[in-house]
């Protein structure tokens, strides 16, 4: 992840490369509605995100070769020390802007493996 300074509301700009299926599962939020992402923080990272924070993320899923626009905003937080040893970094939830196409093609990457119980960075 590497994210980009804000300023004057403008939303923040990340960028996400997601090299295969088991880095997809543990991010992928389903619970959320039009689907989410929980990004996890960079221990050099110096951007704090807030709740209801604006981002415009460029994501790259498992090999696929292009970039996805998406638009989204922060609803999750973990910071860092979290209780539980959780990984720090933010989730965040695909804008309604795509008609879920995100969500369709994260979806379809994941198969059968969204029935799984294995653990992911958020729940």
């Amino acid at each position: 992840m590497t994210p980009e300074p804000k300023g004057g509301g403008q939303p923040g700009i990340l960028t996400l490369d997601i090299a295969d299926k088991s880095a997809l599962y543990a991010a992928y939020m389903p619970f959320i509605a039009n689907g989410g992402l929980f990004i996890p923080a960079q221990r050099n990272e110096r951007k704090n995100y807030n709740l209801g924070d604006e981002v415009f993320l460029l994501l790259n899923l498992t090999e696929q070769g292009e970039r996805l626009p998406v638009a989204g905003k922060v609803v999750w937080v973990t910071p860092p020390g979290a209780q539980g040893q959780r990984q720090a970094g933010i989730g965040i939830q695909f804008s309604g802007q795509d008609s879920g196409a995100t969500q369709q093609k994260i979806e379809s990457l994941l198969g059968g493996a969204l029935r799984s119980e294995r653990p992911t960075h958020t729940l």
